[in-house]
């Protein structure tokens, strides 16, 4: 028998950077937020947000500097900011638990399966490296719909690059944290950062 596919799937491993903090209320529901730093091959560390509801945390709240492993989603929605919507991404936890300590290495594993919602971005490295933006809308219940960005290199790129709108792609990659600066309108110049999916295979 196959197992089907999860459309929208996360699987973490790392270090709590931040201990989780309230950050809503939905249907007499306590959700909490919390930042998990998440090792890369490269030792870069990304900067991973994480909802989790005070029901997985019944066996204990994780305090900063535990090694936790989180199984969930990539969630989306839009928030407003200085008369501006800007797109929050964070990953919530279906299921949460302290990592076991045989489990030393940091894992960061993304499955989508979805439709390309906006006209793909070619671009090219300084290096001369093909680059290409896709917008992937992957849909859940109650007929919402996330949409991730996501970063394609090399030949994935060249096969995202030929996709149109509502054309299906499923890929798997990893979720990352970059930082960039901002100007506003007074040239102030903020830091920001930003969550995207980079992507390591598309499949048919």
């Amino acid at each position: 028998m196959e197992i089907e596919r999860e459309t929208n799937f996360a699987q973490l491993l790392g270090t709590v950077e931040e201990a989780p903090q309230f950050s809503h209320r939905s249907f007499g529901e306590q959700f909490y937020e919390m930042t998990l730093a998440v090792m890369r091959r490269s030792g870069y560390q990304d900067q991973i947000p994480v909802i989790i509801s005070e029901r997985l945390m019944l066996k204990g709240q994780p305090r900063e500097g535990d090694r936790v492993s989180v199984t969930g989603q990539i969630r989306t929605y839009n928030k407003e900011t200085e008369g501006k919507n800007r797109l929050i991404i964070t990953v919530f936890a279906r299921e949460f638990r302290a990592a076991e300590p045989e489990e030393i290495y940091d894992m960061n594993q993304i499955q989508l399966d979805g439709f390309l919602c906006k006209d793909p971005v070619r671009r090219t490295s300084p290096l001369g490296r093909e680059i290409c933006d896709l917008m992937v809308a992957v849909n859940r219940m109650y007929n919402k719909s996330d949409y991730i960005p996501c970063i394609a290199w090399g030949r994935n790129a060249a096969y995202g690059g030929i996709l149109s709108v509502g054309d299906p792609i499923c890929l798997t990659g990893r979720i990352q944290s970059r930082e960039y600066k901002k100007r506003d309108e007074e040239g102030n110049v903020e830091l920001r950062v930003a969550y995207e999916v980079s992507v390591l295979k598309i499949e048919d």
